[in-house]
């Protein structure tokens, strides 16, 4: 089969370096499941943890650039000392939107470039720059791309080099959430396509990050929980099989389509 007709996936497992739960999340995902890459956030407490895990497992990094914590009672701040990126707690604001309304282009773009920073005094590469929740200032995004060579997953030029649609598993129930994928799966077309997921081990921890009643409540666990369960399962594993899709990293996709 030549590269054109294959199907090729990349399964991106999101907030590496979180907490204990989603790390334990993403390894089993990666190691007895279908994920093959891990979004990872360097300005977050279990940090430490993912980067030796990645190093014992050797899976593929991006660095989930990170602006905001959305959780009430599990804070997280920047590396460096920006004044507008924090709020009144000096930790991340905790929406894109208030966010938006404080921080500075030049501060952003410190505080990203020590973002990856981190990664490499750790002796590790990233395959790819992307955004934790949504992006604060897009042109920031791009400027920390080119400073550090490490390619923005959502520029022009991953498109044009062959990742052609993207994709979330996340935020879907958990009774339908297996259906969805085998649809998923079958529904692809030959190229290069990535299907985003947040698993996490089930946990008090991720059940204590934040009030019922905020809005990020489903992703603290529920969201999190579903997603290990069907990345994990057998019949997701056999029907990737015999589709014949390749599972691989986004560096591997992008050499291809290179």
């Amino acid at each position: 089969m030549s590269a054109s007709d294959q199907v090729r996936l990349v399964v991106r497992g999101d907030d590496f370096g979180m907490c204990h739960a989603v790390n334990m999340g993403i390894k089993r995902a990666y190691t007895a499941g279908i994920v093959t890459t891990a979004s990872t956030m360097a300005p977050c407490p279990w940090f430490g943890e993912a980067i030796e895990i990645a190093k014992e497992t050797g899976i593929p990094l991006g660095a989930h650039q990170t602006l905001t914590c959305e959780w009430d009672y599990f804070r997280w701040r920047p590396i460096t000392d920006g004044p507008s990126l924090t709020g009144p707690d000096a930790t991340f604001r905790p929406a894109v939107e208030l966010a938006q309304q404080h921080v500075r282009h030049g501060e952003v773009v410190r505080e990203l470039v020590a973002q990856v920073a981190r990664f490499r005094s750790a002796g590790l590469a990233l395959d790819y720059l992307d955004s934790h929740m949504r992006f604060i200032i897009p042109a920031a995004n791009a400027e920390v791309s080119e400073r550090t060579g490490v390619p923005f997953l959502y520029s022009d030029e991953v498109r044009r080099r062959g990742l052609d649609t993207i994709s979330e598993l996340s935020p879907r129930d958990a009774a339908g959430k297996k259906e969805w994928l085998l649809g998923y799966l079958r529904g692809l077309v030959p190229g290069t396509h990535m299907l985003v997921c947040h698993p996490g081990e089930e946990s008090p921890e991720l059940e204590s990050l934040t009030s019922p009643s905020s809005v990020p409540w489903r992703w603290a666990a529920e969201y999190r929980y579903s997603d290990l369960k069907v990345l994990t399962d057998p019949e997701i594993g056999e029907l990737i099989s015999q589709l014949g899709i390749r599972l691989c990293s986004l560096r591997e996709a992008l050499r291809d389509g290179a």
